[in-house]
């Protein structure tokens, strides 16, 4: 029949200018992407640099990279025949910003740079981009040359635009445009877009988590709409901890999720959803029905790509779960647990040096590094391959799941 649909989110451990590494975790990514029958996914906010480069994004080394690395992932088998939605930062007109880059088969379908950037609390994106403040508007952006010897492409469409399937239609959100009082997704329901995606690096917080989760609800409860949430994990190399919560959502209820605290490096989260519950939910709504939509229209980029199969009637569909919350006190114990290791790994050190004078800072920093090593343990005794990790950080060759550290 045509109308359900799989698609792939993920929150993934990317290394600010870990380029090799990012493509490697990239390509794993939508490799299980694609073995779970999804014909699109979407990653985490510059998932192909890292989000922490900082004044690193200053550098056009930096953007070359990015474009290299874009460049193999477009060659790759593994991105055939499946919308790959990725991150990375672009210059268009001598102005550096923050972009979502979605292609199909060696060619670039749009360009969508963010509108509404961070620049509070942790964020200084002002400080390496600027936003595109230009609503509804496409224009043409140049390809470097490397690109357009793969592609066959000299300018692809570089704005706020949608891409239109033949079956749906998809729009972008880039993490702090959820947040916003007027955020995209507003305009794009009213215009007819079925599915929202949000690329995040939304670091932990205490009851973030919460928050997110009911901006998402929220969303796709006022216009309906299917939502996609991608989140960057790890501590990426600086003081923050990005927590994960990958999730999909239709109508006001979550129907998939990740994990909030992972010590996986790749986590993808699918969902199959039939399209068919987006327009009844919006055709039963009068707040849809009965307003007229003001604004310019959004330009569709029209490309001859599926998301559904043609024989879909024996595909079941996800149904809403529960997302249970960590306590407070789990989240004091868990967030800094994962950065102290992420740190550990990534600054390449044998350990931590633990003064205790017996007062409660060092008592507090004992529990949480208590925390770390219960965490380690548990994700090598659940089978996963993290038992890798230790023994090439902590310099013991003979490190092994049958180790004193696991006992």
């Amino acid at each position: 029949m045509g109308r359900k649909v799989t698609l792939a989110t993920c929150s993934l451990n990317q290394w600010a200018l870990d380029f090799e590494g990012n493509l490697t975790r990239i390509l794993k990514s939508i490799e299980i992407a694609k073995q779970r029958g999804a014909k699109y996914r979407l990653g985490p906010e510059l998932e192909i640099c890292g989000y922490g480069c900082a004044d690193h994004f200053y550098e056009s080394d930096t953007l070359l990279h990015c474009f290299q690395v874009l460049k193999s992932l477009m060659e790759s088998p593994l991105t055939q025949d499946i919308i790959c939605d990725v991150g990375m930062p672009v210059m268009h007109h001598n102005v550096r910003y923050n972009c979502r880059v979605i292609f199909l088969n060696k060619k670039i379908l749009l360009i969508r740079p963010k509108m509404l950037l961070a620049n509070y609390g942790n964020n200084r994106e002002f400080r390496w981009f600027s936003p595109w403040s230009r609503p509804r508007y496409v224009e043409e952006y140049f390809l470097p040359r490397m690109i357009q010897d793969l592609t066959g492409q000299t300018t692809v469409p570089f704005g706020d635009g949608v891409l239109s399937t033949k079956d749906t239609c998809l729009g972008s959100e880039i993490c702090a445009e959820l947040w916003n009082p007027r955020s995209p997704h507003v305009d794009m329901g009213l215009d007819g877009i079925e599915i929202f995606t949000n690329s995040s690096a939304s670091y932990h917080e205490l009851r973030k988590a919460d928050h997110r989760v009911n901006l998402i609800k929220s969303a796709t409860t006022k216009s309906g709409g299917i939502y996609l949430f991608a989140n960057q994990k790890g501590c990426d190399g600086d003081r923050l901890y990005y927590d994960g919560c990958a999730m999909i959502a239709i109508n006001g209820d979550i129907v998939a999720r990740g994990a909030q605290f992972s010590l996986e490096d790749v986590e993808v989260v699918t969902a199959t959803l039939d399209l068919e519950d987006v327009r009844s939910y919006r055709g039963e709504s009068i707040f849809l029905t009965a307003q007229e939509y003001e604004h310019k229209p959004y330009t569709r980029i029209k490309t001859d790509f599926s998301l559904s199969d043609c024989d879909d009637r024996c595909l079941p569909t996800h149904q809403p779960v529960e997302w249970i919350f960590h306590t407070p006190e789990e989240e004091i114990s868990l967030g800094p647990a994962c950065w102290l290791w992420d740190y550990l790994r990534r600054s390449g050190q044998a350990g931590f040096l633990l003064p205790l004078s017996g007062g409660v800072d060092s008592s507090s920093t004992a529990c949480i590094v208590y925390s770390m090593c219960v965490q380690i343990c548990q994700a090598i005794k659940d089978g996963s391959n993290l038992w890798c990790s230790p023994r090439l950080y902590l310099f013991d060759g003979n490190y092994s799941k049958k180790s004193n550290i696991v006992k």
